[in-house]
């Protein structure tokens, strides 16, 4: 990569940056695509116009085609007295259904079907045939293909190729998450594609009518042999249960055995036994309790509220605490009217006692009722229990014969389930036999199409119109990928990293041969005066106030400006490769200087090819060479220009030179340059390209600085930066470069924010022309 130093990039700025003026955002986009738009338009349009040719052949040699819709429901509701159950299952649709519903309409026996019902073999091969096939077969048939197969194969695959067509033709999808299926059929025939489609659609459906009856007659068959094997089984199931019944003597009423009645019965009576002598023992506890809790010479008997509530049932012992409530209202007031200790308070006492001993002697007369009742009861219930006990041992001789009983039971039983079953499924089939109905019907036939359905003229044109256009920018986009040459100022900045010292303009021929024509005779001054007969080297003096001088004066102005240098006395102009134009802008520089009154010599060191040498000293005989091997003084090789004050020191090659860049690397070469820059205020050196030969590294101690000339939309980004790379003493001395033979009018394309840069009126309002 190019060597980065920290060289001042002047006034210019960074070219990574974004362009001058701060323009940021979609305004530099868009002058880019403005740019490009100006650039390539031409392309694009070519490839606009080409898409579309290519559009309107396709449509005037493509025939129409119309597509022809039905629309199928499926799932339909059968009639109401035919809505049993049939001998095929019959699930609700569901995706795979409907999946396998639009497999059967694609399908071949279908597309059979209706070929044949149609007659649509002749058409279909005529398709089948068709150019791009018959290309197919030839071209497999020049580069080595099988052999031409016999009669027999040719009609197969004739065949195949018919049903492909059809198939080709055919889409059948579902409407949105509905049970209703679009089938469409496109033809190139309006109403022979609505002929097609309806007789698709029928086909469909009477190939669901023929499946079913199928299906309902094969299982009618099924289900009669099934019903006569079934009613011979339950029969003979039936009849092995009465005779095992009769055999082990089992008898039962409600279709229980005997000994299970009598062990259920018993089972009840116990646990209502076991219930009762429960509730006497808990009565029985309860009296228990309560005499335990109220002792005979008791004061109180407040203890029966809460625990004797079975004893207070008892009519006696309410009768009795009625009483004794009472005499306890009556005591506690005549206690307080007559004291504790009256005759009648204490009266009152004694006959609370006396009740109270009495509703006690009643609670024992019931628990002694009640365990009576409890002995009993726990009698009869160990009763029950010992008959139980025996019953159950009764039972358990003939539990084997009664589980050998139940199964041949259950046989019976199941076969006479399935017979009937079988039975009622028979029926149902069998009237649906009689009247078979279809599961899809049509709700929506096909019309004929009013419109045809491709090729669509408006989607091919636009299609074509946006492709070329796309085709046209893609081609203007390789065209701008593969353009690595300079083009603006900015794009010669970023990839040299160094400032644009100047554009110089394109000298157009027609007015380089006006300039020629208008050139006056060499004056005879002297016997060494630089010849003016080349227009090209002299147009900076005869067009003063043209562009091209101006931008030759801003080259003299960053040369006096640069701040790199202290001097820049001795200036090497250089480019990469030959016929860039740098002995022009040597020339053109030198001849600028010298009339602004500065003295200056023209050094020319490209001593293997001295064009410049050729155009102003074309009948020298000395020169550099002569000077440094001292075979003529300096003055006898200078070349005088009266009318800009110009030095030049030319050379003349008389031989090949092998060893050109030791020459100019030699004390001899030093010392000259060192008397030259003491004797002239500039020595503008023209060094040969960098690329072809390696002279100008040579020359890298003999000047102060360099400057690169580039020519504009014809020299290689890369070739540039490779020959930089390969100098890099001399790229550290460059201090700008020079944009070349510039077409001002083609750089408002390419750097279109500068358009006001490049613009002639500001030029003619200072006088500045070239005409």
């Amino acid at each position: 990569m190019l060597q980065n130093t920290d060289r001042s990039r002047t006034a210019l700025g960074n070219a990574d940056g974004p362009p001058p003026g701060g323009a940021t955002g979609i305004g530099p986009l868009v002058n880019l695509a403005r740019g490009f738009l100006r650039r390539q338009y031409a392309i694009v349009i070519f490839g606009a116009v080409l898409a579309l040719a290519a559009g309107l052949i396709y449509l005037r040699i493509t025939p129409p085609t119309y597509t022809a819709q039905v629309r199928i429901l499926l799932g339909n509701q059968k009639a109401q007295f035919i809505q049993q159950q049939s001998a095929v299952a019959e699930p609700s649709f569901d995706p795979r259904e409907i999946e396998t519903q639009l497999q059967i309409l694609r399908s071949k026996a279908i597309a059979s079907d209706v070929i044949d019902k149609l007659d649509l073999t002749a058409d279909l091969t005529r398709n089948a045939d068709s150019l791009l096939t018959l290309m197919g077969r030839r071209l497999r048939k020049w580069f080595g293909g099988t052999p031409g197969p016999d009669e027999s194969e040719s009609q197969a695959r004739l065949a195949g190729d018919v049903m492909t067509a059809f198939q080709e033709r055919l889409t059948a999808a579902r409407v949105n998450l509905s049970n209703v299926i679009e089938l469409t059929f496109s033809w190139n025939d309006a109403a022979r594609a609505a002929q097609i489609a309806n007789a698709i659609a029928d086909a469909y459906i009477a190939d669901q009518l023929n499946a079913k009856f199928e299906a309902n007659r094969t299982a009618t068959l099924w289900l009669q042999q099934r019903i006569k094997a079934l009613g011979d089984q339950a029969e003979t199931a039936e009849r092995a249960v009465n005779a095992y019944r009769s055999q082990n003597n089992i008898v039962s009423t409600e279709g229980k055995p005997i000994d299970e009645q009598q062990v259920t019965q018993l089972n009840s009576r116990i646990v209502a036994a076991r219930a009762q002598t429960a509730e006497l023992l808990a009565r029985l506890n309860r009296y228990e309790s309560i005499l335990k809790e109220n002792p005979s010479k008791g004061e109180s008997i407040g203890t029966l509220d809460a625990s004797g509530s079975d004893a207070l049932a008892s009519p006696i012992i309410n009768s009795l605490r009625q009483q004794y409530l009472e005499l306890v209202r009556r005591e506690s007031e005549w206690s307080a009217r007559f004291g504790k200790d009256h005759l009648s308070v204490v009266n009152l006492r004694a006959r609370m006692r006396e009740i109270r001993a009495s509703v006690l002697d009643e609670v024992r007369r019931l628990a002694e009722t009640s365990r009576s009742d409890y002995e009993v009861s726990k009698q009869r219930q160990q009763d029950l229990e010992k008959q139980l006990s025996e019953a159950v041992s009764l039972s358990r001789a003939t539990n084997s014969a009664e589980v050998t009983l139940r199964e041949l039971e259950s046989r019976a039983k199941g076969y006479r389930t399935l017979y009937d079953t079988f039975l009622q499924r028979y029926m149902g089939s069998a009237q649906q036999e009689s009247f078979p109905i279809s599961d899809a019907r049509v709700i929506y036939p096909a019309s004929i199409p009013q419109s045809k359905s491709k090729p669509k003229t408006t989607i091919i044109l636009a299609i074509a119109l946006f492709g070329g256009l796309g085709l046209g920018v893609g081609l203007g986009l390789l065209r701008e990928t593969m353009d690595r040459v300079f083009r603006t100022p900015d794009q010669l900045e970023a990839a040299l990293r160094l400032p644009c010292l100047s554009v110089v303009p394109l000298l157009q021929a027609a007015r380089l041969r006006k300039l020629k024509a208008s050139l006056l005779p060499d004056r005879e001054t002297g016997r060494r005066t630089v010849s003016t007969h080349s227009p090209l080297h002299w147009a900076v003096m005869n067009m003063p106030l043209s562009r091209f001088a101006e931008s030759i004066r801003s080259i003299k102005l960053g040369i006096d400006l640069n701040p790199t240098q202290t001097t820049n006395k001795v200036i090497g102009i250089t480019s990469s490769l030959p016929h860039e134009g740098k002995s022009t802008i040597a020339a053109s520089l030198a001849q600028l200087i010298g009339q602004g009154g500065k003295s200056v010599i023209l050094v020319d060191c490209d001593l293997r090819n001295p064009s410049l040498s050729k155009a102003l000293a074309p009948d020298a005989s000395v020169g550099l060479l002569e000077v440094i091997f001292e075979k003529c003084s300096l003055e006898e090789a200078i070349w005088q220009e009266p009318k800009t004050n110009l030095a030049f020191l030319p050379v003349v090659r008389i031989r090949p030179l092998l060893h050109s860049s030791e020459l100019l690397a030699t004390e001899q070469m030093r010392k000259l340059f060192a008397r030259l820059r003491t004797t002239y205020d500039y020595v503008i050196v023209d060094l040969p390209p960098l690329t072809p030969i390696v002279d100008v590294r040579a020359t890298a101690t003999l000047v102060d600085c360099f400057m690169l000339v580039v020519e504009w939309g014809k020299t290689k980004i890369d070739v540039v930066q490779h020959a930089l790379h390969t100098a890099p003493n001399v790229y550290e001395n460059l201090i700008g470069v020079v944009l070349n033979k510039t077409d001002m009018r083609a750089m408002l394309q390419y750097d279109s924010h500068r358009s006001d840069y490049y613009s002639d009126d500001h030029y003619v309002h200072y006088g500045l022309t070239d005409v």
